[in-house]
């Protein structure tokens, strides 16, 4: 469904280049969650970002369902894939209310039914309709990504893109989130690119997950490796020794 073929990414130009991504390569098939693990700047949010059209390709391509993205994401692009981002307090508009936020996406796209569409989305996510007309001040930090959560299932998208969606929640609703997700996952028949430092959180979600260090990825391993602490490289292992030190 996504193919990642030797892509690279840089920002800036001349002496203060960087290369955030070298020769990525990595596919993710229809219904599979893929988790991208790693140190900060190790170009995890870039690969999401770049699936985006957020940051600049120097080389390589993106496919989605074997065509060859270009420069621009057009309205069927975000019909099929979507984001939900890290932060919950920063990502949804603080004078907007939950209607408004999930019905923005169906008036941009011109699509009908909007109250029964919101309905049926905090539905699925756990909200009832008594929330449609609170603020993001008036919800918790795992009720505001619920509704991100929603926002981005406004659209009924194939893919959703997951950058750290519960670094920023108690443990306790990162806990309720990541099962809404894998349950969201389920019904709807969704594929993940999910982005985490949590490997515990990696290993709950995903099928497999990519290390990437310094803009590369350097192994590919199964949850199942994951959990019963195999991987080759040595960087990987000490990731899993971290997390195993830290449980």
């Amino acid at each position: 469904m996504i193919e990642f073929e030797n892509l690279s990414v840089r920002f800036g130009e001349g002496a203060g280049r960087v290369a955030a991504l070298s020769d990525f390569t990595l596919s993710v098939g229809e219904g599979e969650a893929v988790g991208l693990v790693g140190e900060s700047g190790g170009g995890k949010s870039t690969v999401l970002r770049t699936l985006a059209g957020l940051a600049p390709v120097y080389g390589g391509a993106i496919r989605l369902d074997g065509r060859v993205l270009g420069r621009r994401r057009d309205r069927a692009f975000a019909r099929r894939v979507q984001m939900v981002f890290q932060d919950p307090y920063g990502s949804l508009h603080p004078r907007q209310t939950v209607a408004g936020c999930l019905a923005l996406p169906l008036r941009i796209h011109r699509l009908g039914d909007v109250d029964a569409r919101i309905a049926a989305v905090l539905n699925d996510v756990g909200l009832g309709l008594e929330y449609r007309f609170r603020y993001p001040h008036q919800l918790s930090g795992g009720q505001r990504q619920r509704v991100a959560i929603a926002r981005a299932l406004m659209l009924e998208p194939g893919i959703l893109l997951l950058d750290e969606p519960t670094s920023a929640l108690d443990v306790s609703v990162q806990a309720e989130i990541l099962n809404l997700l894998a349950r969201l996952r389920e019904e709807r028949s969704l594929s993940y690119l999910f982005v985490s430092h949590d490997l515990a959180v990696v290993a709950h979600l995903c099928d497999r997950l990519g290390v990437m260090q310094g803009g590369r990825l350097i192994e590919t391993i199964s949850a199942g490796d994951l959990r019963a602490g195999r991987s080759r490289h040595p960087y990987s292992q000490g990731l899993i020794a971290e997390a195993a030190a830290l449980a």
